[in-house]
């Protein structure tokens, strides 16, 4: 008989360790919910919609490859820029007075030295017939270092560079060197081309295509 609620004991206390390790168990099923969590950032990774709109970009990048091509043509536009012409009326014994005030206003306005040419139809500017007294080379050679202003005969205009403002000062000299200056002189002005002289004479020369 005392074998019968000694059975029953022992079953109990078998049932009660066996409940709590069962409940301990259940606590460690959460550690799997952190698996899950990657899969929550995997979401903002799912915006796959947004993913159309590259391909769209790349259209896009292959019209950009186009636009150089018409970029090319553009650039030998800029060079057939004629310059901007000024006439300053003045007399043939004056235009080289008024040649020299424009280039002290050129200077003035913030214009290098070396930018600016200076051609005389006439009688040579003193400067010019002082650097020939050194020499035809030492003379040209004052032109490729461009430090200064460059006076040139209309004779030699040929061999003059091109710089970005050219004033003429047509003070004289017979009428096939005026008439040859003025052509040459605005192939080799970049941006300005001034020339002093009487307005009539000036102007139909430039009236004929100069």
């Amino acid at each position: 008989m005392p074998l019968i609620p000694e059975e029953p004991q022992i079953h109990e206390s078998a049932q009660g360790p066996r409940v709590a390790p069962a409940a301990g168990r259940a606590a460690q099923t959460p550690r799997p919910v952190p698996g899950p969590r990657p899969a929550a950032p995997a979401r903002p990774g799912r915006p796959g919609p947004p993913r159309p709109a590259p391909p769209v970009q790349r259209t896009s990048r292959e019209a950009a490859p186009a636009v150089p091509g018409p970029s090319g043509p553009a650039a030998p536009a800029a060079p057939a820029a004629a310059p901007q012409i000024q006439l300053i009326p003045a007399s043939a014994e004056g235009a080289l007075d008024a040649a020299e005030e424009a280039v002290d206003l050129l200077l003035d306005s913030g214009r290098a030295p070396g930018e600016v040419l200076v051609i005389t139809t006439g009688a040579q500017h003193p400067w010019a017939e002082h650097e020939l007294s050194f020499g035809d080379s030492a003379y040209w050679a004052q032109q490729d270092t461009g430090d200064d202003v460059f006076y040139a005969d209309a004779a030699a205009v040929s061999r003059a560079a091109s710089r970005p403002v050219v004033v003429v000062a047509v003070n004289g000299g017979p009428a096939s060197a005026v008439a040859g200056a003025l052509p040459q002189a605005r192939t080799r002005a970049g941006e300005l081309l001034i020339v002093c002289g009487e307005p009539q004479q000036v102007e139909s020369l430039l009236s004929t295509g100069v």
